[in-house]
């Protein structure tokens, strides 16, 4: 459902000359799984993943989503995929319903049909006490329900979420998590980037550990843990970034252990 073969994407740095945010990356991901990406802020995970929904072009590379590539076929790949990150806007004067509502016809999706979607979702998202809500009221929660809504309504078989909990408080935060897992379970094909430990945990059937555009392993939680003889996965990150960068302070670069 995705495949990315040595995805490279770089930006001009008027000291540096051209920096690699991504550099010749590769990994598939299949439907009913969700993958991974694991790394500290700047690590490169936000560029793949704006290149996978069409929002950059690569540099070179090639990235197939849903079975079109990103740079040639941009417009089949949106309306076969829902991104969502932990930073989506919410309208203050639209209603939870008119916003999704709004959405589903941006994808085209026809009158009667879209009426029928919209109860299956806020049904399952136990969205109808917030239906008639404005953005203008709504809580933090609310906000992340009517965001993954609208991310779906078009039931695209391919789902992105950029750190969706970030900035949320930890019953909110479940509540995405098992959301996410729902969607999985329903055969959907999914990336779930993250720097937050603990979600990969939980969530994510496999990673990819990425730092500075290179991904340094990629596996199950258990195959990192049993290939690198670590404890955990926190260890296997802190073990495979000292490899590469003795240097680096993941304590200041945005890593979370709990969540």
């Amino acid at each position: 459902m995705i495949r990315v073969q040595d995805l490279t994407k770089e930006f001009t740095d008027l000291k540096r000359g051209p920096v690699a945010a991504v550099n010749r990356v590769s990994f598939e991901v299949k439907p009913g799984e969700i993958f991974g990406l694991l790394g500290p802020n700047g690590a490169g995970k936000t560029t793949c993943l704006r290149i996978l929904s069409t929002v950059l072009k690569p540099t070179s590379g090639q990235a197939l989503v849903a079975g079109y590539d990103v740079a040639r076929f941009p417009e089949a790949v949106r309306a076969n995929i829902g991104f969502m990150s932990g930073n989506t806007g919410i309208y203050d004067r639209m209603t939870a319903c008119e916003m999704v509502e709004y959405y589903g016809r941006l994808y085209g999706i026809e009158e009667n049909r879209l009426q029928d979607r919209i109860d299956e979702i806020f049904e399952t998202l136990q969205m109808n006490e917030i239906r008639d809500v404005l953005g203008l009221k709504m809580s933090t929660g609310m906000k992340q329900k009517v965001s993954i809504a609208r991310t779906i309504v078009h039931d695209p078989p391919v789902l992105i979420f950029d750190e969706p909990t970030s900035g949320l408080d930890v019953l909110v935060a479940r509540a995405v998590l098992e959301t996410v897992a729902q969607l999985r379970d329903a055969g959907k094909c999914i990336i779930y980037s993250t720097h937050i430990m603990r979600e990969v945990e939980k969530l994510c059937d496999r990673v990819a550990i990425i730092h500075k555009g290179d991904i340094l392993d990629t596996g199950t939680v258990e195959e990192l843990v049993e290939k690198h003889d670590q404890p955990d996965i926190e260890e296997v990150f802190f073990k495979l970034i000292r490899s590469v960068d003795p240097t680096e302070n993941t304590a200041q670069s945005g890593m979370k252990f709990i969540s």
